[in-house]
C-alpha cells in the first residue's frame, strides 16, 4: 500500500494542543509536514484603504515572527518542524497546489475558522487540490471556537442578532466540549527538500515588545494563563480592574494569543473552571466567561452575516456617513485629534500595537461622532495596528460602536470628558502619553 502523506495548512491555530484538525490528520497518515503560508503585508497603502487584504502592519508581524519561532520550538520537541513557505508572489491556493504536488500529499488539513475571507479561501484551495487529485482527504475541524453551531438551541440561521439574548440561550443549554487529550506524538516527517519558496523561520526578525510580556506564542500564552489565574490571582478581581487604561495585570491580555490560535478558548474555558473549583468563583470569573462569550458572539455573528461585515451599510443595512478625510483620518492616527483621552490612546496604539478595551469604545465613538468618518477606515487601522487583531470582534465592535452592528440600543456616543473623569480621574494615563 502507498503511504499516506498529510499536509496540515497552519492559518490561526498557531498551536499543537486542542487542535482538533492537526490531532485528527495526524492519526490517518504515515507522514506530515506542517506548513505556514507567510505573506509579508506591511505596507502603509493598507491603512488608508479599504484594499481586500489583511492589513498587517509592525506590532503585529512581530507578534506573529515570535509566534511563528515559538511554534517551530514546540513542534521540534516532537521531532518535527515548522515548514513556512513565501507567497509574497503567489496566491495562497498555489502554495498548497504546489506543495501538495511536491509532496504527493494524501490528506489536506486546516483548521475551520468563521471568517468569510478564511472560509472562502479553504472552498477554493479544495477545488484547486481536487483537480490534482480527485481522492484526496480533506480534514477540517473547529476548535476556534466554545461551541460548534450543532450545539446551540437554535438554527445558526436564527442566530440571535444581539448578545444578551444569546447569552442566555446559551447559557441555559450548552456545555463547552472538554478540551482534546494532549498530543505526545507526531508521524515522521515528509522529505521537504521538494518544496521551493521556504523560508528560515529562525531567519524572522522579532524586537522586543514594547509590554515584555506580550510576546507570541503557544508557549507564552500557556504561561500568560497560569500567571493571571494561579501565580497571581488577579481573576479574583477582574470585573473590579477590567476598565483600566494601560498596565498588565488589569485584565487577561488573553486576547493577542486567542486571535492567532496560540490557544484555543476551551483550554481557557477549562483552566477557569478548574480554577473555580479549586479557588474561588465569584462575579469576576465570570466576567471572563462573558468575555469569552463575547467572543463567541462575534465569530458565530460574523459566520452568518459573512461579508456583511465590512459593508458600510453593517449587517443592520443603515446608511451611514462614508466620509473620508484624510487629514482628519491621519490626526486620529496620531493621536492630534484634541480629545486628551482619544490622543493619549492613540499614541498608545501607534507605539505598542496595544490599547485597552475601554479605550478603543472612546477612541471609535470619537472617530463616528466627534470626527465624523466613515467607522470602516477605523476597523482598517485597528486590523493594521493590533496585535490583537481578530476578524470577527474587531469589525463586530467596529459596527456596534458605529451603529450598523448588533447593538440594540443603536448609534451610542460616549461623553468623552465624563469617561476621562470616571477611568482617568488624575489624568496620569493621559500625561504619560502626551507628555
Amino acid at each position: 500500500m502507498s503511504r499516506k502523506i498529510g499536509l496540515h495548512w497552519f492559518r490561526k491555530d498557531l498551536r499543537i494542543q486542542d487542535n482538533l484538525s492537526l490531532a485528527r490528520l495526524a492519526s490517518q497518515v504515515d507522514e506530515l509536514v506542517c506548513i505556514y503560508i507567510y505573506q509579508d503585508e506591511s505596507n502603509q497603502h493598507n491603512i488608508n484603504t479599504l484594499h481586500k487584504s489583511e492589513a498587517i502592519g509592525k506590532h503585529r508581524l512581530n507578534f506573529l515572527h515570535q509566534t511563528l519561532q515559538d511554534l517551530d520550538r514546540s513542534l521540534g520537541n516532537l521531532n518535527h518542524r515548522l515548514v513556512v513557505l513565501s507567497a509574497n508572489s503567489l496566491e495562497p491556493i498555489d502554495v498548497i497546489t504546489d506543495t501538495v504536488k511536491a509532496l504527493n500529499v494524501t490528506h489536506l488539513g486546516a483548521e475551520w475558522h468563521c471568517g468569510f475571507n478564511e472560509r472562502s479561501d479553504w472552498q477554493h484551495c479544495k477545488v484547486a487540490v481536487s483537480k490534482l487529485n480527485p481522492d484526496i482527504e480533506f480534514i477540517q475541524e473547529n476548535s476556534s471556537t466554545l461551541f460548534n453551531a450543532s450545539q446551540f438551541p437554535f438554527s445558526i440561521e436564527n442566530m440571535p442578532a444581539t448578545f444578551s439574548p444569546f447569552r442566555k440561550k446559551i447559557e441555559k443549554y450548552c456545555e463547552v466540549d472538554q478540551v482534546n487529550e494532549p498530543v505526545v506524538a507526531l508521524p515522521p516527517m515528509s522529505d521537504i527538500l521538494a518544496i521551493e519558496n521556504r523560508v528560515d523561520v529562525a531567519n524572522l526578525f522579532v524586537r522586543p515588545n514594547y509590554y515584555e510580556n506580550l510576546s507570541g506564542g503557544p508557549g507564552l500564552a500557556q504561561q500568560q494563563l497560569t500567571h493571571y489565574l494561579w501565580s497571581t490571582d488577579h481573576i479574583a478581581s477582574y470585573k473590579e480592574t477590567r476598565n483600566g487604561l494601560d498596565g498588565w495585570d488589569f485584565s487577561s491580555k488573553f486576547s493577542a494569543w486567542l486571535a492567532l490560535g496560540c490557544i484555543g478558548p476551551r483550554q481557557i474555558y477549562a483552566e477557569l473552571c478548574r480554577y473555580e473549583s479549586e479557588r474561588t468563583k465569584n462575579d469576576s470569573t465570570y466576567w471572563l466567561f462573558l468575555e469569552l462569550l463575547w467572543r463567541e458572539f462575534f465569530h458565530w455573528h460574523h459566520f452568518v452575516h459573512g461579508k456583511r461585515l465590512f459593508a458600510s451599510s453593517g449587517v443592520q443595512q443603515i446608511a451611514r456617513s462614508t466620509n473620508f478625510e484624510h487629514d482628519t483620518f491621519l490626526k486620529w492616527q496620531q493621536g492630534q485629534t484634541g480629545y486628551p483621552i482619544v490622543d493619549a490612546c492613540m499614541r498608545q496604539l501607534l507605539e505598542t500595537g496595544y490599547m485597552s478595551n475601554r479605550g478603543r469604545q472612546l477612541v471609535a465613538s470619537c472617530f463616528v461622532h466627534e470626527l465624523g468618518q466613515d467607522w470602516r477606515y477605523g476597523a482598517k487601522y485597528f486590523e493594521y495596528q493590533l496585535i490583537d487583531f481578530d476578524v470577527a470582534s474587531n469589525w463586530g465592535n467596529w459596527q456596534y460602536l458605529g451603529g450598523v452592528g448588533a447593538d440594540p440600543r443603536g448609534h451610542r456616543q460616549f461623553n468623552l470628558q465624563k469617561q476621562t473623569e470616571t477611568y482617568d480621574p488624575n489624568n496620569e494615563f493621559v500625561n504619560q502619553w502626551l507628555s
